[in-house]
């Protein structure tokens, strides 16, 4: 295991070492042109699948370097700085490798892009740099997808057969950050009323129109599967449109969330690689969103924190040594030394887990 000083292991400096260690295991460039960003899919890079680069992963190493340069603001300007540039080149690359667009076929991967062009542009407003997002086109193919059909939600891709949360929460808490509160609750009403399991309190993944022989139009079925990440952004869209009854409905989610998604240690359950990689990551970035809003009632917060120490202190503790230098592999996931690669995927899950941790210590 590679030792790190005590002195170091505080959750500012764990955060600090996780986003190095992807940087050093995973960055390069998009197409190798310079000014931009891109990480690679795993670690060692692959070989022969130069097509594949998933671009939602994409969005959330975006989000995540917005989460550093954040965290590193006020107390080291000069370092934030350099973090917020590679966010800038990180956003070119993605368009330049999205074939000089923005849009794809998944409006949740449209979300999840949206959300860190928002970011991205407030922090460089912040920072006294101006630079307009992109994301207008996304804006635009969001609402085109939010719809009656099935009573309300947006279509997860553009086959238009199905409605999940892992679209309509990320879509509402975009349009609630985008001056679009009523569009962001007729979202949520959706979600509350078709896809909340009333026994567990979770949120199911969605609801698919069934077609064939002797099925009616419209006719549609429950997907049941329960994925830590819709809880997460559904958490966001509530505290982030706030309001007594939203803050309420939100402290129940993360009750919720502790009952069935955490183990007896308190330990958010994660999932092993391949896109389910980063679901748990997502979720502790809005459980620190929630612990941050004024007026979450109860024990919620508490509850939400440690939730949080606890998940990061468990990815810590299972640290090994990457394949990089000064690099660190976070389970689940192979040890860097071994031979499967890592995913990037469970990398930039680890970063915003030790993100989210060090966030909720720090004053608001």
């Amino acid at each position: 295991m590679l030792t790190v000083p005590a002195a170091r292991s505080d959750p500012a400096s764990r955060a600090q070492i996780a986003a190095a260690s992807v940087e050093a295991l995973f960055g390069g460039r998009s197409l190798g042109l310079p000014g931009t960003r891109l990480a690679a899919v795993a670690s060692p890079h692959p070989v022969g699948l130069r097509g594949h680069w998933h671009y939602w992963w994409q969005a959330h190493y975006l989000d995540c370097l917005i989460d550093q340069h954040e965290r590193l603001a006020g107390k080291d300007p000069g370092e934030a700085a350099v973090v917020l540039r590679r966010a800038h080149r990180l956003a070119r690359g993605i368009w330049v490798r999205n074939g000089l667009r923005w849009t794809n076929s998944y409006y949740d991967d449209m979300a999840w892009l949206a959300l860190a062009l928002q970011r991205l542009e407030a922090a460089s407003a912040s920072a006294g740099r101006r630079r307009r997002s992109g994301d207008a086109g996304l804006r635009e193919a969001l609402r085109s997808a939010s719809t009656g059909h099935l009573g309300g939600g947006v279509f997860w891709n553009t086959t238009r057969d199905y409605k999940n949360t892992a679209t309509t929460a990320p879509a509402a808490l975009y349009f609630a950050r985008s001056g679009e509160p009523e569009r962001a609750a007729d979202l949520m009403t959706w979600l509350r009323k078709t896809l909340r399991d009333h026994d567990t309190g979770l949120y199911l993944d969605g609801v698919r129109l069934r077609t064939g022989p002797g099925i009616d139009p419209g006719d549609s079925e429950l997907v049941r599967a329960v994925h830590t990440y819709n809880q997460g952004t559904v958490l966001g869209a509530l505290v982030t449109l706030g309001g007594e009854d939203l803050l309420t409905e939100a402290a129940h989610l993360i009750g919720a969330i502790a009952s069935g998604l955490a183990n007896t240690e308190g330990v958010l359950t994660m999932d092993s690689g391949g896109d389910a990689g980063l679901f748990t990551g997502i979720l502790a970035r809005y459980l620190a969103l929630a612990v941050r809003t004024p007026g979450l009632p109860g024990d919620a917060a508490r509850t939400a924190v440690g939730l949080l120490q606890a998940t990061a202190d468990s990815l810590w503790t299972r640290r090994s040594p990457g394949n990089a230098p000064h690099s660190l592999v976070f389970p689940p996931g192979s040890n860097g030394q071994g031979s499967r690669p890592v995913s990037l995927s469970t990398q930039l899950q680890a970063w915003m887990v030790l993100e989210a941790a060090a966030r909720v210590q720090r004053p608001r």
